[in-house]
């Protein structure tokens, strides 16, 4: 049986948790491999409703779960969600969390320079959380991160202050910000040292040996390739790869142990924050897909933005992000409307693309071109195989795997995590 990695293949919030849950159940091991706990999945589970962001998801079943080194994790986030699910009746502790040592960590100098900076850019915006995932990510990078493994070391944790702090400060001087003292940072990682340090590994070993056991492996995605930071809508972005190949880099394995890459996708688009969006609906139609489908982000509670299905973009993720199926969520959402459209291309100053182009002003004036297809007025919510769809419903569905080059393997028709039609099982490789 075959390991498998999940990644959004449009703009985030495509409804991977259920996705994922149904996947986790299945897996004896699920890892994250990217992002921070600016990642939001909602998990319903019987009567009770998880909402993670740095957590994986496979620790609601009972799953050992593992944060792994291409995340950027905040302690005190990772702390509190601990808690608040624990407050839900979920213990969460080294034996079914474990977290690579080299994973790097965000600060409290890392938001206050997030939002400083989007201050900055006023109507320029990105619209990011604010929660410090990107500058920690440049740290990464600039190679002056501090790493769980460096709360074991006080000396090495003190010289690292030093260095980043430097850097910091000078940055949050020149925004206007406060700027922030060496003592109280290091007394807060010493503390929060004995809490965190029992969770430490080597992740790398523990993965190479599920060759040699047969452990499934979950590679669990956070955002999606639109939001990647080579193939995304750049600057409007995260700060990590959120292709699957991020899933070798970001946990400590070859890239042939990834396995089948599944693409979550929605029925229809929705967009969080800035960037272009060319089939956003600022009408009656996308306001009314937005309550429909409850379109709030889980970890900012912001209004999504909403649009008709775009196969052209979704195609691009395919293409990028090494998708080889997808799961398509919330059907139900379109329920009632007598006439779809899908977006095969865009115009661009009287030119015709079938991919989005990379440049800002491009992407900014891409107008759709739209493919029209009958809605249904029965509904689908709860269908649980293709013979219990209507005609149209199932049309709509081929059409899109025409379009996008891709089969759907899982068909999700409502939150309920048993509402999935199952095409094929994607641990089969």
């Amino acid at each position: 049986m075959a390991n498998v990695a999940v990644i959004g293949a449009q703009w985030g919030d495509e409804g991977k948790g259920k996705v994922v849950d149904w996947l986790a159940s299945r897996a004896d091991i699920v890892v994250r491999f990217q992002g921070g706990h600016n990642a939001g999945h909602t998990l319903v589970v019987g009567e009770q409703t998880y909402k993670l962001s740095l957590l994986p998801s496979g620790v609601v079943r009972g799953k050992l779960g593992i944060i792994g080194n291409g995340v950027v994790l905040d302690p005190q986030a990772l702390l509190d969600e601990i808690a608040k699910v624990a407050a839900q009746g979920l213990s969460v502790t080294p034996e079914n969390l474990r977290i690579a040592e080299n994973t790097p960590l965000i600060l409290p100098l890392h938001p206050a320079l997030d939002k400083a900076r989007e201050a900055a850019r006023g109507e320029d915006k990105i619209g990011t959380t604010g929660r410090g995932i990107g500058p920690a990510y440049e740290d990464k990078v600039g190679r002056r991160s501090i790493r769980l493994c460096d709360l074991a070391e006080p000396a090495t944790l003190s010289a690292k202050l030093d260095e980043l702090l430097l850097h910091h400060n000078s940055l949050l001087r020149g925004l206007g910000a406060p700027e922030f003292e060496k003592q109280a940072l290091l007394d807060g990682l010493l503390a929060l040292a004995p809490k965190l340090l029992p969770f430490s590994e080597a992740i790398w070993e523990r993965l190479d040996a599920t060759r040699h056991n047969g452990q499934r492996v979950l590679f669990e995605g956070a955002q999606a390739v639109m939001l990647d930071v080579d193939h995304g809508t750049y600057p409007y972005v995260t700060s990590s790869n959120t292709c699957a190949g991020a899933a070798a880099a970001g946990a400590g394995i070859g890239p042939d142990a990834i396995g089948m890459v599944l693409g979550i996708a929605k029925a229809y688009s929705t967009r969080v924050g800035s960037g272009p969006f060319p089939t956003e609906l600022k009408d009656e139609i996308g306001q009314g897909l937005g309550e429909r489908g409850r379109e709030f982000g889980t970890v900012t509670g912001r209004p999504r933005r909403c649009g008709w299905f775009d196969a052209c973009m979704v195609r691009q993720a395919v293409k990028t992000g090494g998708i080889q199926g997808l799961a398509l969520t919330k059907l139900d959402v379109l329920d009632g409307l007598t006439e779809l459209k899908i977006c095969t291309g865009y115009t661009i100053k009287g030119e015709t693309f079938r991919r989005l182009p990379a440049a800002a002003g491009a992407q900014a004036a891409a107008e759709p071109v739209y493919e029209i297809l009958e809605g249904w007025t029965t509904s689908t919510r709860g269908a649980r195989s293709y013979g219990e769809l209507p005609a149209a419903a199932v049309k709509y569905v081929r059409r899109i795997e025409e379009l996008v080059e891709a089969p759907v393997v899982l068909l999700s028709t409502s939150p309920d995590r048993d509402d999935t039609i199952t095409l094929r099982d994607p641990f089969a490789g």
